[in-house]
């Protein structure tokens, strides 16, 4: 079988990436024609784990390919629409990028296919892509047959490959046999060992990726408001997650208390869902609380440090651990870090930052004036301060009587509670946390 996916982000690159692992033969498109030819001389754009190795491999194997003209590559079974929806003005998914894959499709197909929308859509977007493609090819006089479907993903950046390798549950929504036909065709190398795959009307199936996302944004500011509360009366969230976490209705994922929630995915879709709800006259209460508890637990950290230095922080150097939302990926898109280290700019500190992968996105988004460190002890030097924002594995167990040595103040602003607040009193240290005791 061939497909081709429109879109060379995160879900496109994946998306193609594996089902090229699979023995197909794919070709991923995208009108960035630096991106296209990077691409094609082996150079991803992203930092996801295996990835850059999956795509030598099938580049090296003739089953992936890369182009930039989507006409030129519809001689294939199924179209997989993976570009971006970018949130407008007012919080809606702005659907203007599917839309127009869905027209090229519509003008350039010649054979009977599948068009799947990848991309996370409003409820009755599918339905719009159909609309389009028709509207394209009676403008041809042509009547070829073609099957719409919707299959969103479900991809956690830092193990996308594997997810999307070994899914928790693959779901599709049709409207006719013959596309579940084919959607059990082109995943059946992922059903073997039993996986999910939940097939459903196009409106549920756009709806379930909304709701999934929802109500993880929920779970993660449900807990920093718990964590908040923690911190007032003397309670330890990390004691409290373990409570809750071990009963079965609720489960230990989701439950950490850290500086609130960024990426691709949650703000952008809470947004949306709000919007989406607004358009047919109701209001998602819970959604609108989360979204603002989220967007101020982002100034959490900001608020320690300025508690502890008497909101006087002009001309104090602060080291900064990670930078990217969360670990295992460059994604810097609503990180918390950008709120807390321009905050800090804007207060008049310096700031030294080091994230294992995220550096190079940084210097898009950050403050020009921050710098850089090329390892976590390098940006030590006479800090007055450390702050902990994304939790890397190599943060986790750092030789303390190092940073001693190295920094100028013995403060510690943890946004991820990884350190043990009785080791970091014992080392010398000022330790603030997030709803856990913190030792002055």
């Amino acid at each position: 079988m061939k497909i081709t996916v429109v879109g060379t982000g995160y879900v496109g690159l994946v998306t193609g990436t594996c089902f090229a692992e699979t023995g197909l033969t794919v070709t991923c498109i995208d009108i960035d024609k630096e991106k296209i030819a990077r691409l094609q001389k082996g150079i991803i754009p992203i930092y996801e784990p295996r990835l850059d190795e999956l795509v030598h491999q099938n580049m090296a194997k003739g089953r992936l390919f890369f182009s930039t003209s989507l006409a030129d590559h519809l001689d294939c079974d199924a179209v997989f629409i993976a570009v971006g929806t970018p949130p407008g003005e007012d919080g809606s998914a702005d659907v203007s990028h599917v839309l127009k894959v869905a027209s090229e499709t519509g003008k350039y197909m010649t054979h009977p296919l599948l068009v799947v929308v990848k991309s996370t859509v409003p409820v009755g977007t599918t339905m719009k892509v159909k609309q389009v493609i028709r509207e394209e090819l009676d403008r041809r006089k042509v009547n070829i047959r073609f099957y719409i479907g919707s299959n969103p993903e479900f991809l956690k950046e830092g193990s996308a490959v594997d997810d999307f390798m070994k899914p928790d549950r693959i779901i599709v929504g049709v409207e006719e046999e013959e596309a579940t036909r084919i959607f059990e065709k082109l995943y059946k190398p992922f059903l073997l060992n039993g996986h999910p795959f939940l097939v459903m009307d196009i409106a549920s199936c756009e709806m379930t990726k909304y709701a999934a996302n929802a109500m993880l944004a929920s779970r993660i500011s449900f807990m920093n408001e718990i964590a908040n509360l923690c911190d007032r009366v003397g309670a330890d969230i990390s004691q409290v997650r373990k409570g809750i976490g071990s009963d079965p209705r609720i489960g230990p994922r989701f439950i950490y208390a850290g500086p609130g929630y960024g990426g691709s995915c949650f703000p952008k879709d809470v947004k949306a869902l709000i919007r989406l709800a607004e358009e047919v006259d109701y209001s998602m209460e819970i959604l609108k609380a989360v979204d603002r508890v989220n967007e101020k637990q982002k100034k959490l950290l900001l608020e320690k440090i300025q508690f502890h230095f008497g909101h006087q922080l002009k001309g104090k150097r602060f080291a900064v651990w990670g930078l990217s939302y969360k670990p295992h990926t460059d994604d810097m898109r609503e990180a918390p870090s950008i709120v807390i280290v321009n905050g800090l700019i804007e207060a008049g500190a310096r700031v030294c930052a080091y994230d294992p992968a995220a550096m190079e996105e940084a210097k898009k988004v950050l403050d020009k004036k921050v710098e850089y460190g090329k390892d976590p002890y390098d940006v030590l030097n006479d800090a007055d301060a450390l702050v902990l924002i994304t939790e890397w594995p190599e943060f986790r167990l750092p030789d303390v009587e190092k940073m001693k040595k190295l920094m100028k103040g013995k403060v510690i602003f943890d946004g991820r509670n990884i350190f043990e607040p009785a080791e970091i009193r014992n080392a010398g240290f000022v330790y603030y946390c997030i709803g856990r005791e913190s030792v002055k």
